[in-house]
């Protein structure tokens, strides 16, 4: 009786073992999204599938698209190129895939991860496209910050790099851009926005396509795709990517909202999810104002005011006041207090180096 109890209990304990899902191979890591221990074929087909399934119910493309993926050589980048481009072929999407590349200017960073995207350009046999700073603003990141510092630098590369995005797009005459950003990307941003009182981004950070009455609309098809299983996927896969954080971001507030992310992570696994739930459950009241989109003045790019973020402060570093356009209170264009100083000697002159060099 012993004998045969003891048999018993290690055919169960060997069960256990097994993949939950095929009980057929070993299980090789636990899903942090679902807690499920799993083995890495199962892991790679209900990533994969995931990704589909989001693809195909929010009808995020159509037969003959051609379509840009923001390529930065990082883990969420390649990843989504690499799926991308193996769901395009699996389940004949029909799409034209193009890499699309900004290079800020940051050496020892930028530079290096660019490299890693060349590389990818060859592996997946995707077109690559690379703009620079320099080429539409007249400025590299290296030389915001030698001005700025690195308080507010982040506010000047995320504004140049979403207007980049869709300056490239245009060159590439896409109906799509897509970029990598992942589920807790997007619970960070919620929080960001509710922080901020930011009521416009609120009312549409959680969107899985933004953009639709602009120049390109952007999707996310990583929208439910929790980080750890996009470094899990690239690790077992064995892509090539590039794991180096910006120099220039240690002191970016998204930070703050990663770590306490990553907190709430530990203690229940669910609220990343149930934090994006609740931001595409917000409600604006009728009764507040929203921003009007128009177009800017100086370049053409969509804006609610006179001019966009990207003129206003790239018209601060060309005349030497380069925290202009930072924060609420706005100097220049838009704001109501209008500098009355002469630009600096040193300052380079604003018509060298228009908001982007390329027309919509």
């Amino acid at each position: 009786m012993e004998a045969s109890e003891e048999g018993k209990s290690k055919k169960k304990a060997g069960a256990s073992r097994l993949c939950c899902l095929c009980n057929q191979r070993r299980p090789v890591l636990k899903r942090p999204k679902t807690l499920q221990q799993i083995c890495k074929e199962c892991f790679y087909e209900v990533f994969e599938e995931e990704i589909h399934q989001v693809i195909v119910k929010n009808h995020l493309f159509k037969s003959g698209e051609r379509v840009a993926i923001g390529a930065s050589g990082g883990k969420d980048s390649t990843v989504l190129a690499y799926v991308l481009s193996e769901l395009n072929r699996r389940h004949s999407y029909g799409l034209d895939l193009f890499l699309l590349s900004i290079d800020e200017g940051i050496t020892g960073y930028r530079d290096d991860s660019l490299e890693t995207v060349k590389r990818n350009e060859l592996q997946y046999g995707l077109p690559l496209k690379i703009l620079s700073y320099e080429d539409l603003y007249g400025w590299t990141m290296d030389d915001i910050v030698k001005m700025i510092g690195l308080k507010n630098n982040c506010t000047f590369c995320g504004v140049f790099r979403r207007q980049a995005l869709d300056r490239g797009g245009a060159l590439l005459k896409v109906d799509k851009l897509v970029t990598g950003h992942n589920a807790d990307d997007i619970a960070e941003t919620v929080l960001l926005n509710i922080l901020r009182g930011d009521i416009a981004r609120l009312s549409r950070c959680t969107s899985i396509t933004t953009g639709e009455d602009g120049p390109i609309p952007r999707c996310k098809p990583f929208k439910y795709t929790y980080e750890k299983e996009i470094v899990m996927y690239a690790y077992f896969k064995k892509l090539d990517y590039f794991s180096t954080e910006c120099i220039y971001s240690p002191n970016a507030y998204r930070g703050f909202a990663r770590e306490f992310i990553k907190d709430l992570e530990r203690l229940r696994p669910r609220a990343i999810l149930d934090i994006i739930e609740s931001g595409e459950d917000f409600r604006i009241a009728t009764s507040t104002k929203m921003p009007e989109q128009g177009t800017c003045e100086r370049c053409g790019y969509i804006s609610s005011q006179k001019w966009c973020k990207a003129c206003v402060l790239l018209d601060g570093l060309n005349r030497g006041l380069p925290k202009m356009g930072i924060g609420r209170a706005r100097g220049g264009v838009n704001g109501d207090n209008k500098d009355t100083r002469k630009p600096a000697s040193a300052a380079k002159s604003i018509e060298s180096k228009k908001c982007g060099s390329l027309d919509f």
